[in-house]
């Protein structure tokens, strides 16, 4: 059984280990996330639902620039729920697990980072469909990681499909693609212009 405990998060995420997530990155990933979510929206986000969120980074950063945000985080992690939960509002569950975490309504930004190709095949259109069943009429931010890609990082678990595979996942799911690993509800695509699709 994988532990994400904190010799997990000291080997991949601080200064010291293999570190293949920075703060660096995380800000640019959360700024691109938050602006797109904006633009859609036609106003700033009033909640965010972060599935698989580790130490909970994403709402400390997004917290910092629109203050008052709701934000649910939920991670397997039992370190990180119990040193930050509270102060970054962290519930203990997993990706697929939200109805047995207790979270309730729609979210104007959903975010499932790092997480998707960890997911077993089984139970990924599934957790995908749970997913956009909480997301209102903004975004979600779900990077996919392909066999076409050359990645680097933490392999154990790692499921290797292609492109192909995950755009049938997707559109299973009810999700339509805007780039940059963000989607929105396949309801609300006839609400986006042709070029702000993905698919335009």
């Amino acid at each position: 059984m994988k532990r994400y405990d904190r010799a997990y998060y000291d080997r991949w995420y601080r200064r010291g280990g293999t570190r293949v997530i920075t703060p660096d990155l995380t800000a640019r990933r959360a700024a691109l996330a938050l602006a797109v979510a904006e633009v859609v929206l036609d106003r700033p986000i009033r909640s965010v639902l972060d599935v698989g969120c580790g130490e909970g980074t994403w709402g400390a950063w997004l917290g910092r620039r629109r203050p008052g945000l709701r934000y649910v985080g939920l991670d397997p992690s039992e370190y990180a729920v119990r040193r930050f939960g509270r102060r970054r509002n962290l519930r203990l569950g997993a990706f697929g697990g939200l109805r047995a975490a207790g979270v309730r309504g729609r979210f104007d930004l959903v975010i499932c980072a790092d997480v998707l190709q960890y997911v077993a095949t089984a139970d990924l259109t599934p957790g995908l469909a749970e997913l956009a069943g909480h997301l209102g009429d903004g975004v979600a931010y779900l990077p996919a990681y392909t066999s076409a890609d050359e990645m680097e990082g933490d392999f154990e678990g790692w499921h290797w499909r292609p492109p192909a595979t995950w755009r049938r996942a997707f559109r299973a799911a009810g999700l339509s693609p805007i780039g940059m690993h963000c989607w929105v509800r396949s309801d609300r695509r006839s609400a986006l212009n042709v070029f702000e699709r993905a698919d335009g």
